[in-house]
């Protein structure tokens, strides 16, 4: 049995800077990653498979669209490797939720399939890979603090934050990523710089209008204990406190108390 750590992603800024002609936007974004996520396992077996389970599990979506079996697929046909594995999903990130849970997915299945195969890729190898397969998973194959430009998959390092404390907080309302890029309402407030505090996500007024609990969320983070940066993650619903290391989250809403990491945690086979 084989098992790789897929960390949830959070965004501790995100400044949308221009629509670009292909429908896609131009970002600046402070990528981060926490300890809490989704956990997968495989086994060699004669062809593809998938099994997802978990507490998230009921809202991912069919099997064929996953981006594990795709990533999977995709790793077989760039390597030409013949290798084939049963792969078990534990999933926890909130589906449409701001943590790019199916980017940390198919970053986890490049990592597994490269140590399996003994292809010895590594993170740099895999990358092209990772970006033909969505503009988070190049970020989620290293699982380090890094600014992302481009789409968010032009990658350069930032100061490491592991250990920091984070509180995840979802109202428990998915928001499709598509409609909040297309509220954005199209003015560039300028570039981020190297402190996250001083930023901001500019997702956030067009998700607050399609989800106005989003701010109810928001507002409830800024009255927590310890709480030194508090923002919505990408493109929401899911919101984050930096510094807080546990708080009784109201009824209704999802909420888990991690920390920030460095490089994907070790897990157990």
């Amino acid at each position: 049995m084989l098992v790789e750590a897929a960390p949830a992603k959070v965004n501790l800024a995100l400044h949308v800077r221009a629509r670009l002609a292909d429908g896609y936007h131009a970002l600046e974004t402070l990528f981060a990653f926490t300890r809490f996520g989704d956990t997968l396992m495989a086994r060699p077996a004669a062809d593809w498979a998938l099994e997802v389970v978990g507490e998230t599990a009921s809202a991912v979506g069919p099997e064929a669209d996953n981006l594990v079996l795709r990533a999977a697929r995709a790793f077989a046909e760039a390597t030409g490797s013949r290798a084939r594995f049963r792969f078990r999903l534990e999933k926890r990130i909130p589906v449409a939720a701001g943590l790019g849970g199916g980017s940390a997915d198919a970053a986890a299945t490049l990592r597994l399939l490269d140590r399996a195969t003994g292809t010895g890729l590594g993170p740099a190898g895999l990358l092209a890979l990772a970006a033909q397969l969505g503009a988070d998973v190049p970020a989620c194959l290293a699982c380090v603090t890094a600014r992302g430009e481009g789409r968010g998959e032009r990658l350069a390092p930032a100061r490491p934050r592991a250990g920091t404390p984070i509180l995840l907080v979802n109202p428990g309302v998915p928001v499709a990523t598509g409609p909040v890029f297309q509220a954005w309402d199209g003015v560039d407030r300028g570039p981020l710089g190297d402190d996250p505090a001083a930023g901001r996500n500019d997702l956030e007024a067009p998700a607050i209008a399609l989800q106005p609990v989003i701010a109810d969320v928001l507002a409830w983070l800024r009255t927590l204990p310890g709480a030194s940066l508090v923002r919505m993650s990408g493109s929401g619903a899911t919101c984050l406190a930096l510094g807080v290391r546990a708080a009784r989250v109201p009824k209704g809403w999802w909420g888990v108390a991690t920390e920030l990491v460095e490089g994907p945690p070790e897990l157990a086979t």
